[in-house]
């Protein structure tokens, strides 16, 4: 296929993802009519002994990761149709499983046709299904970053069998991750498709808001050194507060909440689904954990690639946002 043809599809993928993820949850796929795509299949996959950069160690590290599609091989064995698509910020592999992205792509003829391609979604370190803060340890687990999360997704690539993938592909924090991934395994990957990042340091009002969430929380009385017995909710409050302005697109926004009552209920759904998981078709999701939340905004710190750009070897498809408070 020619990657090339697609643009257009891609970044309306790219931007209805983004947005239906600002804030802080979306309302679950509809049911009905079924997708055209095929049902993937779920698992985790464990590394033991897992090695931190900060030194510290997890003897049971848990990734979890959806796939469609099977992997095809040429005539030396070697898988040829790997597609890893890498989610964002306190998302998960689920955040492509739905009608405007999945709908978009995977289906019959679409440009990542799940019976031509072998789709990979993980869930990074601390996101989704995959070992966190949340699972017992708080703020005694292991304090990630960004190498530590492709580490094991490169870990996870391998235990499938796959020496080269074919495309990776990313949004906002995937679209970081991706960079990362082509400069350290640049034989690795074949194309990539980044999407809504910069690859330079995180610092000025990207570095300030991403602080002011982790303040929020850890001044919130009832976040006790993250061993709290309930959720500190006006901490995580004031972060959803501050997740929606900087996950939003002032010119969509201005469209779509066009009068008082909207923004309203706008707000409303958002903090509902945020503190107690209860998404505006009533569908439930997670609520937001305070400590989780933490580790994954921290997990930023140090990402810098831009020394290494010359290192990639990867055809790059670079699709960036317009309007994007957060870059």
């Amino acid at each position: 296929m020619g990657w090339g043809t697609g643009v257009g599809a891609l970044a309306l993928c790219a931007s209805l993802v983004a947005f239906s993820a600002s804030g802080a949850r979306a309302a679950a796929p509809p049911t009905e009519p079924p997708p055209a795509y095929g049902t993937p299949h779920t698992a985790d996959f464990t590394i033991h002994n897992f090695q931190f950069r900060s030194g510290e160690s997890l003897r049971r590290l848990r990734i979890h990761y959806a796939t469609f599609g099977t992997p095809r091989r040429d005539a030396n064995g070697r898988v040829i149709n790997a597609v890893l698509i890498l989610h964002g910020t306190g998302g998960a592999g689920t955040t492509f499983i739905r009608p405007q992205f999945a709908g978009e792509l995977f289906g019959p003829g679409q440009l990542l046709d799940d019976s031509k391609y072998f789709i990979i979604l993980p869930d990074g370190i601390g996101h989704g299904k995959s070992s966190k803060p949340s699972d017992g340890l708080r703020m005694r687990f292991p304090h990630y970053d960004y190498a530590d999360m492709i580490e094991a997704q490169h870990a996870l690539v391998q235990s499938l069998g796959i020496e080269r993938i074919r495309l990776i592909m990313g949004t906002s924090m995937g679209c970081m991750q991706a960079f990362m991934w082509a400069e350290t395994w640049p034989d690795a990957v074949q194309a990539m498709q980044p999407m809504a990042c910069l690859p330079t340091r995180i610092v000025g009002r990207n570095r300030l808001w991403r602080r002011m969430i982790i303040d929020a929380i850890e001044h919130d009385p009832a976040w006790d050194g993250g061993d709290y017995k309930r959720e500190p909710k006006e901490g995580l409050r004031a972060a959803e507060d501050i997740t929606i302005i900087a996950g939003s697109a002032a010119h969509q926004m201005q469209k779509v909440l066009d009068t008082p009552e909207k923004v309203q209920k706008y707000l409303d759904d958002n903090m509902r689904a945020a503190l107690d998981g209860v998404l505006p078709d009533g569908g439930k999701v997670p609520p937001d954990d305070a400590d989780d939340l933490i580790y994954a905004i921290d997990s930023s710190r140090d990402y810098d690639p831009s020394a290494r750009l010359e290192d990639i070897k990867a055809d790059v498809m670079w699709i960036n946002s317009a309007d994007d408070f957060i870059n």
